[in-house]
């Protein structure tokens, strides 16, 4: 058990010392059903930091064959009531990100004690949050739906149902987000996306990694715009915004559009702002009342 320890602790010096030099202000940044419970998790309890709230959890993929950190952020409540169960929201980070940065930014537990949820943010590196059909190292949309779910509902007192679990990000957290939420919406019954980029299609050829996960050609495919015509209406509860003046706004705007032509209900906003924190902390804020709000209904 101290080995394990001591594993978890360098992890997550290693990964702080990483995110000190994260660029997620300047670029697309910032940074089959699967209801059973297919693979087991062989992995510690996680180990408590931070006033017992939040928690630095490495978390086993067996698709990938590695571990994954993991910020997990828990209600003070759940310490003190041990019926209590609450809801999940999932954080995602931005391109040069990691685990660390939602709450190297935000203060997760006041949050966490505020709205009586569980925040989970994982390491999605620079592997955009999708399945690789190039890189078998990279599937991220196996171990964030399915593993990493899985490990969180097997230790955390969570609700278990579609209505009470959310996803949500920044950037290519943003496109993880609706990625993974529109393509699973057994499981989420909410999702959101802040200064998402929203059509990997539009980004040159070799830039921010994606070339390394999919075929260039095959980019359209992988874009979550491109999911619109899918979706069914009144499925989830959708939130979407972008600042005015970030570089990201044209195609969000778009994607609003889409979603417009076809029917789909959604929550669309545009406020001052830029692709930087200030915007996204701010952000959050409304993503988390547009979640509160479906939990409770």
């Amino acid at each position: 058990m101290r080995q394990l320890v001591v594993k978890i602790l360098i992890c997550a010096v290693v990964s702080a010392t990483c995110c000190m030099s994260c660029t997620a202000g300047s670029a697309p940044s910032a940074r089959v059903k699967t209801t059973k419970k297919t693979v087991k998790q062989e992995v510690a309890k996680p180990e408590k930091v931070d006033n017992n709230q939040v928690q630095i959890v490495a978390v086993k993929s067996a698709k990938m064959g590695r571990d994954i950190n993991n910020v997990i952020v828990v209600p003070k409540e759940a310490a003190e009531d041990n019926s209590a169960k609450f809801p999940v929201v999932y954080l995602l980070h931005g391109y040069d990100g990691c685990h660390l940065d939602w709450n190297n930014h935000v203060d997760l537990a006041a949050l966490a004690n505020k709205y009586g949820m569980i925040f989970v943010c994982p390491d999605g590196q620079n592997n955009w949050y999708l399945d690789s059909p190039i890189d078998p190292r990279s599937q991220y949309e196996t171990y964030v739906t399915q593993e990493l779910r899985n490990y969180v509902e097997d230790n955390y007192p969570t609700i278990n149902d579609v209505e009470h679990r959310a996803i949500t990000g920044l950037s290519m957290g943003g496109h993880g987000a609706l990625w993974l939420g529109w393509r699973h919406p057994e499981i989420y019954g909410s999702c959101g996306s802040m200064s998402g980029a929203v059509d990997i299609s539009t980004i040159k050829k070799g830039g921010f990694g994606i070339d390394k996960l999919v075929k260039y050609e095959e980019r359209k495919a992988y874009s979550v715009i491109n999911l619109v015509p899918n979706l069914k209406e009144g499925q989830q509860n959708i939130i979407i915004d972008d600042g005015t003046s970030d570089f990201l706004i044209k195609e969000n705007r778009a994607l609003h559009a889409a979603l417009l032509k076809h029917g789909i209900t959604h929550n669309y906003s545009e406020r001052p702002g830029r692709h930087t924190w200030k915007y996204w902390v701010e952000s959050l804020s409304h993503h988390l009342d547009f979640f509160a709000q479906h939990f409770k209904d």
